[in-house]
């Protein structure tokens, strides 16, 4: 990931109200399109501009051949607000975050989890992320549906992983094929597939389990046969299923 300036400069006098929303408006379409990570974006103000910082998939994720229609107009919007197109600025590399993937892999995974903000579209060759704005777009024009889902299953992660409340439904939502949380994100990890032609697994987490054997000899639970793994896959995906597209981990309360 990189971190970059970003700087509005005023052409015309303006308000604070316009300029906060349309900036606003424009972080939400680059969010949605992929082009930026994170939720909260602090603006400064200062003498004549404005400027942020924003954390980016790749060096050029700002480009305006990104742009989704909704950034296009959102571009519209701040010069109506009375600012100009936004000049960019690329500070540099985030030493603590997880590097793109460079390549097409030959297979791919809608993952996550609650501490990761990068991409849910991962590489099959070493779980890179895959910046969303590089697949043709999901809906609408735009990838909102993938950057929801994420949100929604890294909100049930983190529910699970503190054990206080709403536990139990958190994790039927994350780990169970019969969830509106996986059938969301399964229909996402198929039109995915469709778009960009690449075999697309959708991961089923799982955790609890009565006995290591048990869970060696789980099946698919889509169609019940054999998908265990003679080795993990990126040291985490004990199970795949090709057929029904599923990867899995063995319970991580038996996983060495």
């Amino acid at each position: 990931m990189y971190i970059n300036d970003v700087i509005f400069e005023c052409y015309q006098d303006t308000t604070f109200d316009q300029v906060e929303r349309s900036i606003n408006q424009y972080l939400d379409a680059l969010r949605y399109q992929g082009q930026i990570l994170g939720r909260e974006f602090p603006i400064a103000i200062k003498d004549g501009y404005f400027q942020l910082r924003l954390v980016t998939p790749e060096p050029n994720s700002l480009h305006g051949s990104f742009l989704s229609p909704q950034g296009k107009k959102a571009i519209e919007g701040l010069k109506q607000a009375g600012l100009l197109s936004p000049k960019i600025k690329l500070v540099g590399e985030d030493l603590n975050s997880q590097a793109s993937a460079d390549t097409q892999p030959p297979w791919q995974i809608l993952y996550t989890t609650y501490v990761h903000t990068c991409s849910p579209l991962r590489s099959g060759l070493d779980l890179s992320p895959i910046p969303l704005y590089q697949i043709p777009t999901i809906a609408n024009g735009s990838q909102k549906q993938a950057i929801k889902w994420q949100e929604d299953w890294e909100a049930c992660d983190q529910l699970q992983m503190n054990g206080s409340i709403l536990e139990h439904g958190a994790l039927h939502e994350i780990s169970s094929t019969d969830s509106h949380l996986f059938r969301r994100g399964y229909d996402l990890a198929k039109r995915i597939e469709y778009l960009t032609k690449v075999p697309t697994y959708y991961y089923l987490y799982r955790v609890g389990g009565s006995s290591l054997a048990r869970e060696q000899a789980r099946t698919c639970p889509r169609c019940q046969q054999d998908w265990r793994l003679p080795e993990p896959a990126l040291d985490i995906f004990d199970f795949r299923c090709e057929p029904c597209r599923l990867v899995s981990n063995l319970s991580w309360d038996f996983k060495k």
